[in-house]
Order: C-alpha cells, then sequence, then structure tokens
C-alpha cells in the first residue's frame, strides 16, 4: 500500500517534486477547484493508484466545501463511473 501525501495544490505518492504519482488541481475562486491533471508511473500502472488520489481530490473538496470541475481525462471519466462524487462536482446552478 502506497501512502498518499497532501501537497500544495495536490495530493501525491513518492517524492514531491519528483512523484511516482499525482494528480493536481487549480483553486479557482474561493470555492471551485479545477481537477487538471493526473500522472501515475508506469511502475504504479494497474494498482487504481489513479482512483486513489481522485478520492483524496473528492475528500478533501467535501472536507474544505469546495466543488470540483475535472478537466483531465481520467478526472472526467471517474466523474462519470461515480454517482457518489456529484455531490462535489460544480455545476453551473450551485
Amino acid at each position: 500500500m502506497h501512502r498518499i501525501k497532501e501537497g500544495l495544490n495536490k495530493f501525491y505518492i513518492g517524492d514531491e517534486h519528483e512523484p511516482l504519482a499525482e494528480v493536481t488541481f487549480v483553486p479557482t475562486g474561493e470555492k471551485i477547484i479545477i481537477l487538471d491533471h493526473t500522472y501515475v508511473s508506469p511502475e504504479l500502472e494497474g494498482q487504481g493508484i489513479a482512483a486513489q488520489l481522485v478520492e483524496a481530490v473528492v475528500k478533501y473538496a467535501r472536507r474544505t466545501g469546495k466543488k470540483i470541475i475535472p478537466t483531465c481525462s481520467y478526472a472526467v471519466a471517474a466523474f462519470q463511473r461515480k454517482a457518489e462524487y456529484q455531490d462535489v462536482e460544480y455545476n453551473a446552478e450551485d
């Protein structure tokens, strides 16, 4: 099991400056973050790491009262697959 660490606008595994896996987000205003990048190194692929990283961002959004706009292809697909993420997904009516 790999430990997910929290950095500045990201969650990652390994070294913060050369992570083995990471998900990054951009704060946009006070209540919205854009989930813009997901990366998993070849050595960690196939272990569900990307899903765990996106889940970490979802938990962060819930804890801080923020909404997420997923823009990277992995995050968009994850939000489409997981109905339980709808509470933190930004929608223009929010």
